[in-house]
């Protein structure tokens, strides 16, 4: 009879085990005019196996006011690699500007502030792009970045 408990607390415990699964994707943390949102990504990609995963509704919003900075907060597993900050913004008349693009290299810088260019400028969309560097003949010369997950962040205007 003791042993067949130790068997029932055994399967038990396997069959807890086997639910837990790994942690899912990363999370970037934006912040901005006194508000804080994590998101996670709306699409990411593995690239040993080419599985990818859409979650548009993972995309973050936050309220904002015009002239204000969004700071980023970006985890370990993105930091390390290349990534890319795309902001758009539109201008007092609410007309879009140019994005600005910055590609992250240094392998590890965690954060970034993404300002607007005027106090009356509005952001209104930033995504963060890791990027994996891939070589399809394994010649490192011909190697070339791949995006292998994007997080966004809609901005409101407050």
């Amino acid at each position: 009879m003791r042993r067949s408990r130790l068997v029932a607390v055994l399967a038990a415990g396997g069959l807890a085990v086997a639910g837990c699964s790994a942690p899912g994707p990363a999370e970037v943390t934006f912040y901005g005019d006194g508000h804080t949102v994590n998101v996670g990504p709306i699409g990411n990609c593995d690239v040993k196996t080419g599985i990818c995963a859409a979650n548009p509704g993972a995309a973050g919003t936050l309220k904002l006011r015009p002239g204000k900075p969004v700071q980023i907060s970006v985890p370990k597993e993105v930091a390390e690699g290349p990534w890319k900050v795309t902001v758009q913004f539109v201008n007092g008349k609410g007309q879009p500007q140019p994005l600005k693009e910055d590609i992250i290299t240094s392998g590890d810088r965690y954060a970034y502030t993404a300002m607007p260019p005027t106090k009356d400028d509005q952001i209104v969309v930033v995504e963060i792009a890791q990027a994996t560097v891939i070589s399809r003949t394994g010649d490192p010369n011909d190697a070339e970045p791949i995006t292998s997950a994007l997080w966004s962040l809609q901005v409101q205007p407050a």
